[in-house]
């Protein structure tokens, strides 16, 4: 962390999903390295508390409801971003929306939804904030999955979301650079509270699967967020980084 220490000094960033997860572990790693923290999601409690939290640690965070499926809440994030901050020069594109079911059996809302949080909220954010993120030459980075990568049971809403956000983010790095660089996260088993309902067999399962034979944090993935924000990665745009401690390239059969 000291080699990076102020990388965001004097810059702006907004988070989505921002309450727990990825999303809270980028926004504290964020405001660590000197950013302005916007933290957008709809769990306000804990939302408030990571505000809080950043803020008690000599950060600079505040945090906001929004439903990101709204075009009128990015309409009104905006300007509200443009009065107070001025600025922005990082956005995270996080929240997401999964239903566990195979396709047959989504009700249309189910798949609408899905899409909805997962996909259309991005194009929802670009829209309303690609203008100031290149104003100040700044950087998106979406959060894909695995799940582009590779089918798993019970997820074809959220697999077709999450594989259309890395094509996204090749077609908005190409559409709005070089004022604004675009690249996609794919976090592959992060212990996230979404592993909660998951019983110890198949969490087992998921360790044996990776390369690295354990769990990763939600530290690890907002340290490739970082760096793919940070002028580190400067000439780095249109790119797909996997952190997933090896799960999608390990298999057992010959």
């Amino acid at each position: 962390m000291a080699d990076t220490w102020g990388r965001f000094e004097g810059r702006v960033a907004l988070v989505t999903g921002a309450a727990g997860g990825i999303g809270a572990a980028t926004a504290r790693r964020l405001a660590a390295e000197g950013a302005a923290v916007i933290a957008v999601d709809i769990a306000d409690e804990a939302g408030e508390d990571l505000a809080w939290s950043i803020t008690r640690a000599g950060g600079r965070a505040e945090y906001r409801h929004g439903d990101v499926t709204s075009a009128a809440m990015w309409s009104e994030l905006a300007d509200h971003v443009r009065d107070r901050h001025g600025r922005l020069d990082v956005l995270h594109s996080n929240a997401y929306a999964v239903v566990v079911k195979p396709a047959h059996e989504l009700a249309e809302e189910e798949w609408d939804g899905q899409l909805a949080v997962t996909l259309k909220a991005s194009w929802l954010a670009v829209r309303a904030l690609v203008g100031d993120l290149a104003a100040s030459g700044g950087s998106l980075v979406l959060t894909s999955s695995v799940h582009a990568l590779v089918g798993l049971p019970g997820h074809p809403a959220y697999a077709a979301a999450k594989g259309a956000l890395c094509a996204l983010g090749r077609q908005l790095a190409v559409e709005y650079g070089p004022q604004v660089r675009v690249n996609t996260v794919l976090p592959g088993p992060i212990l996230t509270p979404a592993w909660d309902r998951v019983d110890a067999a198949a969490r087992a399962d998921s360790i044996a699967g990776t390369v690295a034979k354990r769990f990763g944090t939600p530290e690890e993935v907002a340290a490739a967020v970082a760096f793919l924000a940070s002028a580190d990665a400067s000439y780095i745009t249109g790119a797909t980084l996997v952190v997933d401690g090896g799960w999608s390239v390990l298999k057992d059969s010959a």
